[in-house]
């Protein structure tokens, strides 16, 4: 009986397994493809399912490399019994990353691209705004307060904090043989987004 349990659990996981992927292949598929009908049809599907983990492109063939360097920053803050407001310094995410990627032959793709993605698809989404007006860009406004969440409270493991808030400060790339001079690169941009609402410990 319990060689006859443990085969038919086995065929049950394998053919989980089997449909699971036969599902990714298809959703994955629906995504790169022109579009088409079926395509169009089961959008949502294809998007909730996709991103943004799965999420596909052609840029290993055709990069586009940034003509930017950001500052993805975040602070948090935390409500006291008696009301007031404690608000943390400014903490940078990015370099985080950054010190992660250098001298280091074999970054990880976490390291590389997380929080730059992240950001992008935030920036793409809501375009100038903060305000979310699609499905899509309510996922990428909760994925990027998480990671920011995440992270704040890895690297602070004892605090506590209700909100979190991030700004984003981005600076040109100076183009290769421009004299670099003795003043840093002005800003072009220095967003900073809402305060968002994130559970007591940050998760």
């Amino acid at each position: 009986m319990r060689v006859r349990a443990l085969r038919a659990g086995l065929r049950t996981a394998v053919v989980l397994c089997l449909m699971t992927t036969l599902v990714h292949v298809v959703m994955v598929f629906l995504h790169v493809a022109p579009s088409n009908p079926v395509s169009k049809r089961y959008s949502p599907q294809v998007n909730g399912w996709v991103y943004p983990l799965f999420e596909q492109n052609w840029r290993l063939f055709a990069p586009d490399p940034d003509s930017f360097n950001r500052k993805v920053l975040a602070r948090t803050a935390q409500t006291a019994s008696d009301g007031s407001v404690r608000v943390s310094p400014w903490f940078d995410l990015a370099a985080v990353d950054d010190a992660a990627v250098d001298h280091n032959a074999f970054p990880s793709h976490t390291a590389q691209n997380l929080l730059r993605r992240a950001w992008s698809s935030y920036a793409e989404t809501h375009g100038g705004s903060d305000t979310a007006r699609s499905e899509r860009a309510v996922m990428m406004q909760k994925y990027l307060r998480n990671i920011a969440a995440d992270r704040f409270a890895a690297r602070h493991g004892g605090d506590t904090f209700d909100f979190v808030q991030l700004r984003v400060v981005t600076t040109p790339i100076a183009a290769p043989g421009t004299a670099a001079g003795n003043r840093p690169p002005v800003p072009t941009e220095n967003r900073l987004l809402p305060w968002w609402k994130v559970t007591p410990h940050g998760n």
